[in-house]
């Protein structure tokens, strides 16, 4: 009765060392290989907007595209802070001679994809100055967070383990081009 007993418990160790660590290294792998295309893909995105000076729609579903390719579902927060420039000032933008203060104003996803909806061509020109940023993080439950909750209860349902952000000042006016 006591070899069953041990021959049993045996068995299950060996079944959880052959195929539960395999499929927890796996899917970690797999998170990471996410966690990489979804930073590339958002540091693309940003920095396109940046040096072009033009933020469109089409680049926009390209990107939500391409991050959600990972097989990953995600919040994608943009955040815009327009430069609104004091009307007082004697020069560019780039001189040290100014009257005045220069005054950011913000946009959030919502505002900025109403906008480029609105908008006939589907693009919003930013000018030099602007600053632009992009917050992404998966909204779904990976399969290494599903196992790592059910061995270790380490992660919450709430966390995220994918995740993304990239900013960076618009160097070319959108409008020119």
């Amino acid at each position: 009765m006591g070899d069953t007993l041990i021959t049993v418990i045996a068995i299950a160790l060996a079944a959880v060392l052959m195929f539960v660590f395999p499929l927890m290294t796996m899917s970690d792998r797999t998170d990471d290989v996410s966690q990489l295309a979804t930073e590339t893909a958002t540091t693309e995105f940003v920095d396109n907007v940046r040096t072009t000076g033009k933020l469109t729609l089409d680049n926009y579903s390209q990107f939500v595209e391409n991050i959600s390719s990972t097989g990953n579902s995600y919040d994608v927060e943009m955040e815009l802070q327009v430069l609104d420039e004091n009307p007082g000032k004697k020069t560019t933008q780039a001189e040290a001679t100014k009257i005045g203060e220069n005054v950011y104003y913000t946009m959030y996803t919502s505002q900025i994809l109403d906008e480029l909806d609105n908008s006939a061509s589907g693009t919003k020109a930013l000018k030099e100055g602007d600053i632009f940023s992009v917050s992404v993080k998966n909204t779904n439950t990976t399969l290494s967070q599903q196992l790592k909750n059910f061995f270790y209860s380490v992660t919450g349902n709430d966390t995220y383990t994918i995740a993304a952000e990239h900013a960076g000042i618009v160097t070319a006016n959108g409008a020119g081009n």
